[in-house]
């Protein structure tokens, strides 16, 4: 029986962070995966494929938007090519995860892992056992309960299309559904981009203020976003596809995408036998990321914590220096998701971190907020962006409680919300931060944006 100090399951990014960072103090490790395309979602379908058609289609709406006023007439795009381009960069991932894992002393095992106690695992019939298991198995689209599922391709599947076709429909209002939405917007030949969304109104985890501006901008480009829809079936017709609902009634696509949602990839591993808790949302972890077995830890997408890339590595540092305190000795380590940003790589990008308003409201806790959508600032009218907008939130004390920006740099701008949050910082510091930023730049923006939390006076944090 092989014996390692450390098994992780999955080699997507939290599962590689953790492997790494192990081995580079020493310990054994050894990675199991199942897929015959090592890497993880993030690199080979998710977090980093997506932007190649991102980057495209910003390019394509910033031409768009100044069309009659600089630029002459938009640029054509061409899908195919874009998605020649993401290839090159996909198809070395495997079997460079498989080299830089062996090159650094990591033992790279192919197949499927299932407990057969609390710290052995059986894989390809073969026994492993561990000190410490990582699992870090990711997420897959959630299963939908009707009719002709089938037929929705996958966001990986999406992205691997010769050409879009013009009528397309998203079931589902989250992420995947918007940002693709908006690829297909400024990439594909004119037509009709339907969303169905079942809940009264879709990305729930975000602002509802913010979201609604959202969706104008999108309903702007063509995106017609449908709320309450209960699916009742999918059948093919006429060479394409009808979708059936009960309060919407029939709609007509030629291509199916699906967009509600990704649950954990736990299906196999048979936790009940290393008495790991788990639920639909994932495996059951404290701030630690300890499972309910102490010698098994859980990151990334199949935890029930955050799904996003950058959430998973950080969480596979904290269970990773957990295991070496407990082996090596040296402080220990937590979580902290107080300040996680999240980002629609739509166009206009949508950005949030911290609370919404909607939170605390339920939360009963008092905030005040500065906001404005459609906003004329200059920054915006060079660029011919109509829906930029942004909704600061902050306590009785001054500190940001949460930001919210939809603008074309909000990736950028958040990052300054979240180092506030992390910080502390009060409204009045973080005004003069950026009183000093380059100007007139998106950053610059944010000097408007926090003045009216503090009453205007120029003097307060100075």
């Amino acid at each position: 029986m092989d014996a390692y100090d450390v098994v992780v399951v999955g080699s997507g990014t939290g599962g590689q962070t953790a492997a790494y960072t192990l081995r580079q103090y020493g310990l054994s490790v050894a990675v199991i995966e199942s897929s015959e395309r090592p890497g993880g979602v993030c690199a080979l379908a998710g977090c980093q494929p997506k932007k190649w058609f991102y980057e495209a289609a910003e390019t394509m709406a910033r031409a768009r938007h100044l069309t009659g006023r600089a630029v002459v007439r938009p640029p054509e795009m061409d899908w195919r090519q874009i998605r020649d381009e993401k290839r090159t960069f996909t198809r070395a991932i495997p079997e460079n995860t498989r080299k830089s894992l062996n090159a650094a002393g990591i033992d790279f095992i192919e197949g499927y892992a299932a407990f057969a106690g609390d710290t052995t695992l059986k894989v390809n019939g073969a026994s492993i056992r561990a000190a410490y298991v990582i699992l870090a198995t990711g997420a897959h689209p959630m299963p939908l309960p009707f009719s002709g599922a089938g037929h929705l391709l996958t966001n990986s599947e999406f992205l691997e299309l010769d050409r879009l076709p013009p009528r397309i429909t998203f079931v589902g209002g989250g992420f995947i559904s918007f940002e693709f939405a908006h690829f297909a917007a400024r990439l594909a030949p004119a037509g009709q981009i339907n969303i169905l969304e079942a809940a009264p109104r879709p990305l729930g985890p975000f602002d509802a203020d913010m979201v609604e501006q959202l969706v104008t901008a999108s309903q702007a480009e063509g995106i017609h976003v449908h709320t309450e829809v209960e699916l009742t079936g999918i059948a093919k017709h006429n060479g394409g596809y009808i979708i059936h609902s009960e309060s919407h009634g029939d709609f007509h696509a030629d291509l199916v995408v699906h967009g509600a949602g990704r649950i954990p990839s736990l299906d196999r591993l048979d936790l009940e036998r290393a008495n790991v808790a788990y639920s639909r949302k994932g495996v059951t972890v404290d701030r630690k990321m300890r499972t309910t077995n102490p010698r098994v830890f859980a990151v990334g997408d199949c935890a029930a914590t955050l799904q996003l890339a950058r959430v998973a590595d950080y969480e596979a540092c904290v269970a990773a220096k957990n295991i070496l305190s407990e082996l090596r000795g040296g402080d220990p380590a937590v979580m902290d998701y107080r300040a996680v940003p999240a980002i629609l790589f739509t166009y206009p990008q949508y950005a949030m971190v911290g609370a919404s308003e909607e939170r605390l409201r339920s939360d009963g806790i008092t905030y005040y907020k500065s906001m404005d959508v459609n906003i004329s600032w200059p920054t915006y009218r060079r660029v011919g962006m109509k829906h930029a907008a942004y909704k600061i939130l902050a306590d009785e004390s001054g500190r940001i409680l949460g930001a919210h920006i939809i603008s074309d740099n909000a990736a950028g701008l958040i990052n300054s919300f979240k180092q506030a949050i992390i910080s502390g910082q009060s409204i009045e510091q973080c005004y003069w931060n950026h009183v000093m930023t380059p100007y007139p730049t998106r950053e610059s923006d944010i000097t408007y944006m926090l003045k009216p939390l503090f009453g205007g006076d120029l003097l307060a944090g100075l």
